[in-house]
């Protein structure tokens, strides 16, 4: 047998033909003639080489041959049946997978939102890579990813990105400090005071020492320490005074030091990013348009800042997106 010779109309009227017994009835269910019909039949049986109906009281039957042939067909028909259906999901972005970049801070955002769209679509299977921003950063120049979650988005022609959450960054002090206890009435006060930084890079920190530059101010101690959580007990402990994302501070809130200066939280936004010049898969795309259509049920509100038309316009323009 030339199974080159076979094609899926041609298993489709054979199946048509044993299930039926009858030419005529095949025919009227595929919406073909009856001649068309035989005439497929006729190629079948060639391309295989040896009989495969028979005529038996006026109904048609498969001979040995003709049953495995209909159980082979059965099984392709079948699977390429599941397939269609897979497709038809993985084009609605409700099978298949994606992967996701997110920086260090970001782990205390997202699951906020893969918790409620995996309960939407259990079937998206969705891989995550955590790293601080350097590492993030290099595997956005690789495209390693699909999506990307950064507090400061990388430039670049090909980088498209769009903020959709505030992330205010606070003043944190022990919970003894005098800061915490008498706030003075700005920042300069605090000059003297040792802080506690992230690493070089980080957007935290990035976005601090910009501030501290527009206002011309310069910090007298400090230690760098490469983990929000060690920041925030290092705080706790006494060992300085830090600026973190507010994201971070819901456990062990309560043992920290807020002061209420009028600097303070300085703004910044989270951003979800992607490449302009590469087609997200399904998944993906819906997870942005789920996003889009449900922060406000996976957030708080105060911290919403929707501005993801850039990547919607993305991912519905043919071609590009999903």
């Amino acid at each position: 047998m030339n199974i080159r010779h076979l094609t899926f109309r041609l298993l489709q009227v054979y199946v048509a033909v044993v299930r039926l017994g009858s030419v005529s009835r095949a025919a009227a269910q595929l919406h073909l003639t009856q001649p068309t019909v035989s005439q497929q039949l006729k190629r079948l049986a060639e391309a295989v080489g040896e009989p495969l109906l028979d005529s038996q009281e006026g109904r048609i039957r498969p001979t040995a041959v003709g049953t495995e042939l209909y159980h082979a067909a059965l099984d392709a028909l079948s699977r390429f049946d599941d397939f269609n259906g897979f497709l038809q999901d993985a084009r609605q972005g409700t099978r298949g997978g994606f992967s996701i970049g997110v920086v260090t801070t970001a782990k205390y955002i997202l699951p906020r939102l893969l918790g409620p769209f995996n309960r939407r679509f259990p079937e998206v299977e969705v891989s995550i890579s955590v790293g601080n921003r350097g590492y993030i950063l290099e595997r956005h120049r690789h495209q390693q990813d699909d999506l990307y979650l950064f507090s400061h988005p990388p430039a670049g022609e090909h980088t498209l990105s769009g903020r959709f959450i505030r992330n205010p960054l606070v003043l944190i002090t022990p919970p003894d400090h005098w800061a915490a206890r008498r706030p003075p009435a700005d920042f300069s006060a605090l000059l003297g005071e040792r802080f506690l930084l992230r690493e070089p890079g980080s957007a935290t920190r990035l976005v601090f020492e910009e501030w501290l530059r527009n206002h011309n101010l310069q910090l007298k101690r400090v230690m760098q320490i490469e983990s929000n959580e060690v920041v925030r007990m290092s705080v706790e402990q006494g060992l300085g005074l830090a600026v973190l994302s507010e994201h971070t501070l819901a456990e062990g809130e309560h043992r920290l030091g807020r002061p209420a200066l009028p600097e303070f939280p300085l703004t910044s936004h989270w951003y979800l990013v992607c490449h302009n010049n590469r087609r997200l898969p399904y998944p993906a795309a819906n997870f942005v348009r789920f996003i889009n259509d449900n922060l406000a049920s996976c957030i708080d509100s105060r911290y919403i800042h929707n501005d993801l038309a850039r990547l919607l316009a993305h991912i519905d323009t043919p071609g590009k997106g999903a």
